[in-house]
């Protein structure tokens, strides 16, 4: 008697524990980055060997989330390139499209709490050469305020994953909300200079080094 059946039904039910784990995992350490791996399989509902089959160490988890966070960021920003429209309304899209998607969540919350692989810095180019064409392109039009950089809004993103105020969906809709006052801020010609140097490269990579 054939067993393939069998197989494919435990592969089905090892993908649907890995989904939520990953979307517990996500809950549990945007909320407390040094919650235990032990309380993402409570919130999981999955036993902890389970876990431990996927994961073997907490390490593994939050890399994975990231890689997850990235490939999303990723697929937002090449999708933002291929399109036709107006730079300047693409750009702003793709903005509303990342808030929405709370990339920034992990960075803000993550950044230093795992070991980073090449996996990752190989997205990490992608990422850095999709945004700065993107930026690039729209700044070219002159919409953009002459004095920002892409890693100015970087890190503006960063300040809406912090928001949180109600439920979910609360919380999202504020979010955008900040965004539009935001989205505002970045256009030509500003009222003011902007004060102090731009954030550098340097200074965004430190943070991802484990204490």
């Amino acid at each position: 008697m054939s067993t393939e059946p069998r197989r494919r039904g435990r592969q089905a039910e090892a993908e649907r524990n890995n989904v939520r784990i990953l979307y517990a995992a996500r809950e549990v350490f945007i909320a407390n980055p040094a919650a235990p791996i032990s309380e993402v399989a409570i919130r999981a509902g999955v036993g902890i060997a389970a876990l431990y089959h996927r994961y073997p160490s907490k390490n593994a988890l939050l890399a994975q989330l990231c890689l997850d966070g990235q490939d999303i960021y990723i697929k937002l920003v090449e999708k933002a390139l291929a399109s036709t429209d107006d730079p300047w309304r693409t750009y702003v899209q793709w903005l509303r499209d990342i808030v929405a998607a709370d990339t920034h969540a992990l960075t803000v919350h993550l950044a230093g709490r795992f070991t980073p692989d090449e996996r990752h810095a190989a997205r990490t180019e992608r990422m850095i050469k999709g945004t700065v064409e993107l930026f690039e392109g729209v700044k070219q039009t002159g919409v953009l305020r002459p004095d920002l950089t892409f890693l100015d809004v970087a890190f503006l993103l960063e300040l809406l994953a912090k928001t949180k105020l109600g439920d979910a969906d609360r919380t999202a809709e504020l979010k955008q909300r900040q965004l539009a006052i935001i989205i505002d801020g970045l256009r030509a010609p500003g009222s003011a200079d902007l004060p102090s140097a731009p954030p550098s490269w340097q200074e965004q990579e430190s943070r991802w080094t484990p204490a």
